[in-house]
């Protein structure tokens, strides 16, 4: 089956029908790329975009979510538990709400729609700690929703509400493992089990259905400068190993440029994810089709001697551009 073709934002940005992201733990980059014990992970590397200068923002594990999630801390220093009156600020998931689509949260070993407790689960299973779930503390109960905060029910556990049909998935969502399977209290073997069990057949369904899988860690084992193996893996990626320094500011402002959202905070100053896309050379518009649109456009700019015209860039606009583009456009999108 042919990949599917990516549709772009504005920005050239890629605008995935569904991201899913899942967070693993407490392990460096070295701990993590090229390791033995983790060959499902590194098969996603290998196939997909590796970040190489990813670093994770503090210590320990609930600030870091909580500024992926808000692009701040929100003053959060510790794992412990802070008051919801805490949490108005702007975030992920509530800036999904107003744009009209959707965002989900999948805690595995987490009992309830909406649980508000510090865990559940035993040590022998693995067990759900409300520290590595940061829209948790954005849920409300009101019956009209005050500004940023989200209702309980986008706070779900993994087993029975994670949908086998991903096409029915949030336009964004998280799956956290619990601490055995996210490698806070289990091996990197059991985390990279649990990946590939889990959540493969929605990587291989992400390649043909414009979404896009992103797995990244929290922080490190601090000692390793907080540099963390962080893989973008779908259809609008091309694969390699990119060296652009990245922190999970960096990692908030793409998703939001994704869907044309608001930036705050953190995300403000920091530059998307740009090099990684793969573009379709016809697709002059970046909105995954190639059609008369790209052609009109290609038009105009060839005629007006504008560098959008230059399309086998080498400095020179003419003919040879012109066939160029034609063939392009006949060849379509992979």
């Amino acid at each position: 089956m042919a990949l599917a073709t990516p549709a772009f934002a504005d920005n050239g940005i890629p605008r995935p029908d569904h991201i899913l992201i899942v967070i693993e733990e407490n392990h460096a980059y070295s701990q993590i790329i090229g390791s033995p014990s983790a060959p499902y992970i590194n098969s996603l590397a290998a196939a997909g975009a590796l970040m190489t200068s990813s670093y994770a923002i503090t210590h320990p594990s609930q600030p870091n979510y909580i500024a992926f999630f808000s692009g701040s801390t929100q003053g959060v220093t510790t794992d412990g538990m802070y008051p919801h009156t805490l949490f108005t600020a702007p975030n992920l998931g509530a800036k999904l709400w107003a744009a009209g689509l959707t965002f989900g949260g999948y805690s595995q070993t987490m009992p309830s729609v909406g649980y508000d407790g510090l865990t559940a689960g035993n040590s022998s299973t693995g067990t759900y700690q409300r520290k590595h779930n940061p829209w948790v503390n954005w849920q409300d109960l009101s019956p009209v929703l005050p500004p940023n905060k989200l209702p309980a029910s986008v706070n779900m556990p993994y087993a029975g509400y994670f949908p086998s049909d991903y096409s029915t998935l949030p336009t964004l969502s998280f799956v956290i493992p619990n601490q055995l399977y996210d490698m806070h209290d289990g091996t990197i073997q059991q985390g990279d089990t649990w990946l590939r069990d889990n959540i493969s057949a929605y990587a291989a369904w992400a390649r043909n259905n414009n979404s896009l899988l992103i797995v990244t860690f929290d922080e490190d084992d601090g000692a390793h400068s907080n540099r963390i193996a962080t893989i973008f893996y779908g259809p609008m990626v091309v694969p390699g190993q990119y060296g652009q320094v990245v922190t999970h500011y960096n990692m908030l402002r793409t998703l939001e440029d994704m869907y044309s959202l608001p930036h705050d905070a953190g995300t403000i100053a920091a530059a998307p994810i740009a090099d990684i896309w793969a573009h379709c050379p016809a697709d002059l518009n970046d909105d995954g089709v190639v059609n008369s649109q790209d052609f009109f456009d290609f038009l105009t700019a060839f005629f007006a001697q504008a560098p959008a015209a230059d399309f086998n860039h080498d400095t020179f606009i003419n003919s040879q551009d012109f066939f160029d583009f034609l063939a392009a456009l006949f060849a379509g999108c992979p």
